[in-house]
């Protein structure tokens, strides 16, 4: 090979390396950075929703998921600011506090990121839902009827005398998640035929099993004539709590159905080999929470096609004794 072929080559080869090391940072470059903050990243369900997101980055090729917990409002604005120093173009958050929708808002808009809701539904400064932002959540008024309607067959089944039975519900109106699952399966049971002056609501002071214990065994003492107790809450520990408040006032299992939703939290119950008055929970989807949101966001980001601002998920799952480690496994749970 001569000299000026030789050169010719040379030229050739860097021009090849160069072209391959643009295309390569060029593809780097085209990576979409998303967020997706949850509260409570210990838990089943959370876990499942990252693992969906995941899925759906693995799915659409070129998406980056940066996993954050924010259990409370420091966290949740200081994850922010991190997303946007790390050059994430939106996120998907379910809020520590609905009450913070606001403070997000008006941070995410600082740095031009776009956000999506799961799970919890912003308020504004008067506690009120803030429709403008886009929300994927579980339908909440037609889990809670299906809570409700699902009560009413397992009374008929034991064949109970509506005339000694009663409904305990544990309420949480200040959330508007909740009071839409609790006036949902109200609603139903009433329209199955259930005594409406028969439904007695307690509020809880938190939605855990403590706090439904307390409000269970206050409403409990004011009705000693009840023989048979059906006990609607807004997820799986309320429900519990009832259960637990019902057990210390003597109640048997025979005498009293609970059921719960979120289906994550009544394993060990479930898992029990002695039954309890808690019969079930119904199972939304976790996975398709993290999957879709993920998908939409990205949409929103890279093919500017925003998102419904109202997103339900229906059709969940009613987890039994017989039937909840198969139903768990096929979500990932």
């Amino acid at each position: 090979m001569n000299k000026r072929n030789f050169l010719k080559s040379l030229i050739a080869v860097s021009v090849l390396a160069t072209t391959g090391a643009i295309s390569i940072s060029s593809q780097a470059a085209e990576i979409t950075k998303l967020g997706f903050l949850v509260k409570q990243p210990e838990e089943p369900w959370f876990q499942t929703e990252w693992a969906f997101a995941d899925k759906a980055a693995k799915d659409l090729g070129d998406v980056q998921i940066i996993k954050m917990a924010i259990p409370d409002g420091e966290k949740t604005l200081n994850a922010i600011d991190n997303l946007a120093a790390s050059g994430a173009k939106g996120f998907v958050i379910c809020t520590p506090d609905p009450k913070l929708g606001p403070a997000i808002m008006a941070k995410a808009r600082s740095y031009d990121l776009k956000v999506i809701t799961v799970d919890d539904q912003f308020l504004n400064a008067a506690g009120e839902p803030m429709t403008n932002v886009p929300i994927i959540m579980m339908a909440a008024t037609e889990i809670g009827e299906r809570q409700g309607f699902e009560l009413y067959k397992e009374m008929q089944k034991r064949g109970w005398n509506v005339n000694e039975t009663a409904v305990l519900a544990i309420t949480a109106d200040e959330l508007d998640t909740a009071r839409r699952r609790t006036e949902g399966s109200i609603s139903a049971l009433v329209k199955a035929g259930f005594p409406e002056k028969q439904i007695y609501k307690s509020p809880t002071k938190s939605n855990d099993i403590p706090g439904a214990l307390d409000a269970g065994n206050a409403m409990l003492v004011q009705h000693p004539e009840v023989k048979n107790w059906l006990i609607v809450g807004m997820n799986d520990n309320t429900v519990l709590g009832g259960i637990r408040a019902t057990e210390g006032q003597g109640f048997k299992p025979e005498n009293v159905v609970g059921i719960g939703i979120n289906g994550t939290d009544a394993v060990s119950e479930l898992s029990k080999p002695k039954k309890t008055g808690f019969v079930g929970s119904l199972l939304p989807s976790p996975d398709v929470h993290g999957y879709r949101s993920t998908e939409m966001l990205y949409k929103w980001v890279k093919e500017g096609i925003e998102p419904p601002k109202y997103t339900p998920i229906g059709d969940p799952v009613l987890l039994t004794r017989e039937n909840f480690k198969a139903e768990l496994e096929k979500k990932g749970l």
